[in-house]
């Protein structure tokens, strides 16, 4: 009795030993896997790896190069233009001007990098179950063909895009210093499942030079990750109680996610959204009527096309008032539908929207000191020929001080031509540059505010202007993100293009302590480097095993070890000769354990 029960344990402990060295074979999954990754959907197309053996031949090592080139480039660029989401309307508006029709440029580009990306991943992650599974690596000829034609997309789009708008990577820049902590603990656990087929090739390989190669590669990317902490900086880590206040949102052009841009509804909308400014732009027309238009054409934002077919190209300073209010300044919206949001409009709103004309700066003024908010707009000089191009400066300061009730004051003053005079006639305007400038020459022009490119965004710059009461706004920041970094560095303003969306924030994305990212960086690698340590441990202790038991004799067989099998099958006689020399009682006791 005690001899069956002690040969009992010792074969299921010797079968769990069995399962530990045994190397299944998962056949519905792996035929899945080659059958996506190589079309070998049958059995005998596929071959396994075999001890020494490489994962694949030299032509197949070559594809498998490609693909993680072709994944490590789709990944950069689709985040680069998930990043650069801000300026989309700045892209589709870039286009525009070049092709004389509106498209979502921006949005087709981000669907087709996302496509790639996702097809090069699904790729990516069979490849790397194959190589988990010891199966050799086969890629399909078509497989071959998409991940050349990913590669050169991601290569040429970047390329073109960093010719064209190559601002756009000092966004990228920073945005690493919001996303870099969540980037780190994506990376460790990116490097951590890969331990698994890292861990099976080098103790299967022979070839000391290529462990050494696989080795090092995996640990030099692995001790990197884990120390790029020491090196990230994040004005978003602070300590708590150190918070500045948010930043005031000024509208650019109004609200131009909820009503066609620079109308007297966009900016309607601005202040119901809680804007403590209006942005806007400012041509004179050509009998002197200062009126609001970011474009000098007014083919993009009017029906011009209907109403003058041809002076579509004719500059908005050229036409009279009077031609300007017989145009639409509203259909556009809805038709083009920007931003994408014009589908969220009710009806009112859609038919209010339809019916927008072109305002008037004197009208805008009234509406700003009606709500008591404060208003900076860029000042266009008109073309040769026109009768106001030496008096526009002029023009404009009568409007402020004669044609409004708007308070001085509440103007942020921002052309920089005849700065001097400006001052001398009417000193209460807030002087505002739209450049760095030696603070000196600063001082001299009695500028109080700085109106910056948010690429310009550093603590270091605007806690040195701010010694010098001169307070800081960045353009144009519409994203959550971006408007979260503008906050931890202490941004005093933003010009946005999303009111409605940034005035809703009560507190920064990504805020935590150091304490808090210590915490999260040193867990995150002291548990990726304990998982990979028993990965790595495993392994080395199974082909040990299996190389000890290979000259006992042990041999596989569809998955299954005939020793085991043998040995198992001698217990279960004995016990079955035991059984019934002790009969009955006996054979209950076997049957129960």
């Amino acid at each position: 009795m005690a001899s069956t029960m002690s040969q009992l344990q010792f074969g299921r402990l010797h079968g769990l030993h069995a399962k530990l060295l045994r190397r299944h074979e998962h056949q519905p999954l792996v035929s899945c896997l080659a059958g996506l990754y190589g079309c070998q959907w049958r059995r005998y197309e596929r071959s396994c790896t075999q001890p020494g053996d490489c994962c694949c031949n030299k032509l197949e090592g070559v594809s498998f190069a490609l693909l993680v080139a072709a994944f490590c480039l789709t990944l950069v660029f689709l985040y680069f233009w998930g990043q650069a989401k801000n300026d989309y309307n700045d892209f589709d508006w870039f286009n525009f001007g070049n092709m004389g029709f509106w498209f979502p440029w921006s949005v087709v580009l981000l669907v087709i990098a996302a496509c790639f990306f996702t097809y090069i991943t699904v790729l990516m992650l069979l490849a790397v179950c194959l190589m988990s599974e010891g199966q050799k690596l086969y890629l399909h000829w078509s497989h071959k063909i998409g991940i050349l034609v990913s590669l050169t997309f991601s290569i040429v789009a970047t390329a073109v895009l960093s010719d064209l708008w190559s601002k756009e990577w000092k966004t990228l820049l920073l945005s690493f210093q919001v996303t870099a902590p969540y980037l780190h603990l994506g990376g460790v656990v990116l490097m951590t499942a890969l331990a698994w087929p890292v861990a099976l090739h080098f103790f299967r390989m022979n070839s000391r030079v290529r462990q050494v190669l696989i080795i090092g590669v995996y640990m030099t990317l692995l001790s990197t990750l884990y120390l790029v902490p020491l090196g990230l900086y994040s004005p978003c880590i602070k300590e708590k109680g150190t918070l500045g206040p948010a930043p005031a949102l000024i509208s650019h052009r109004g609200a131009p996610m909820l009503a066609p841009e620079n109308t007297m509804m966009s900016f309607e909308k601005a202040v119901e959204a809680g804007s403590e400014g209006l942005e806007t732009d400012v041509t004179i027309s050509y009998d002197g009527v200062p009126f609001l238009m970011h474009d000098h054409s007014l083919r993009r934002t009017t029906n011009i096309h209907q109403v003058f077919p041809n002076r579509t190209d004719t500059p908005a300073a050229m036409f009279t008032w009077a031609d300007l209010e017989n145009l639409n300044a509203g259909a556009w919206f809805l038709s083009h539908n920007p931003f994408g949001t014009a589908g969220s409009l009710g009806a009112e709103d859609r038919l209010r929207a339809e019916k927008q004309s072109i305002c008037s700066l004197q009208a805008f003024l009234q509406l700003a000191a009606q709500k008591d908010k404060l208003v900076i707009f860029d000042l266009y000089r008109p073309p040769r020929g026109h009768p106001y191009r030496d008096t526009w400066i002029h023009r404009t300061l009568e409007v402020v001080q004669n044609e409004s009730s708007i308070h001085s004051s509440k103007v942020l003053w921002l052309p920089s031509d005849l700065r001097a005079l400006v001052q001398e006639i009417d000193p209460e305007l807030q002087q505002t540059s739209g450049s760095l400038l030696p603070l000196q020459e600063l001082q001299r022009n009695r500028i109080v505010k700085l109106n910056l490119h948010y690429s310009s965004m550093s603590t270091e710059l605007i806690s040195e202007y701010a010694a010098l009461n001169i307070t800081t706004n960045l353009y144009v920041i519409s994203q959550p993100w971006l408007y979260s970094l503008a906050w931890c560095t202490g941004v005093h303003s933003v010009t946005t293009n999303a009111p409605q969306l940034l005035s809703t924030m009560s507190s920064p994305l990504f805020l935590m302590s150091p304490d808090e990212y210590n915490l999260m960086w040193i867990l995150t690698d002291l548990v990726s480097l304990v998982l990979i340590l028993i990965i790595f441990i495993f392994h080395w202790w199974r082909e040990r095993r299996l190389a000890f038991c290979s000259g006992s004799e042990i041999k596989l067989d569809n998955g299954t070890y005939i020793k085991f099998k043998t040995e198992m099958s001698d217990i279960w006689s004995v016990s079955s000769a035991n059984s019934q020399a002790e009969r009955t009682p006996t054979l209950a006791i076997v049957t129960e354990h």
